[in-house]
Parts: structure tokens; sequence; C-alpha cells
């Protein structure tokens, strides 16, 4: 397994609901987090590659519709994600 497969395991194995679960907004909004993270340390690098920062923020606006969602779902689990993903500082 590559090492994006084994990472995406792990992410999902600490923030799914209950077993099984693969899609629930917490999951996903890890899940685009990580992305997000990890393509922000490519672009302090690579400063002209735009097709990647069109995605990067692509990715920021998907997460931030999800992040809105969750707090208007469950404020408790929106606030205890956020907590755990350090985001909202």
């Amino acid at each position: 397994m590559t090492t994006a497969t084994v990472n995406k395991k792990e992410i999902v194995a600490q923030h799914r609901r209950h077993e099984g679960d693969t899609g629930s907004a917490e999951v996903q909004i890890a899940i685009l987090t990580e992305r997000i993270n990890h393509l922000t340390g490519h672009l302090k690098t690579h400063k002209s590659d735009f097709a990647s920062r069109q995605g990067l923020l692509k990715m920021v606006g998907k997460r931030s519709a999800l992040l809105k969602y969750l707090a208007r779902l469950d404020i408790h689990r929106y606030q205890q994600l956020i907590a755990k993903l350090g985001l909202r500082k």
C-alpha cells in the first residue's frame, strides 16, 4: 500500500463515528485538512504551481462548507472536531 492509503486509513480510524464509517462529515473534514496541510507545504517550495493552488482553494472551500454544515447539524461535534484538528485558533 502507498503511504497516502495508509495515512488515509489512520485518519478514518481516528475520526469515524462508528465501525465502517468512511463518509461522515468529521472524516471528510479530517481527510481534507490533511490534504490541505500537505499541499500547503508543497506550495511553499513551488511558488509558481498555480494549478495546485487552484486545487488547494477548492479544497479549502469544500472544507469550509462541511464545517458550516457540521456546526448547523451538531455544534458539540463541531467544537470537538475543530479542537482535535487544531482549526480556528
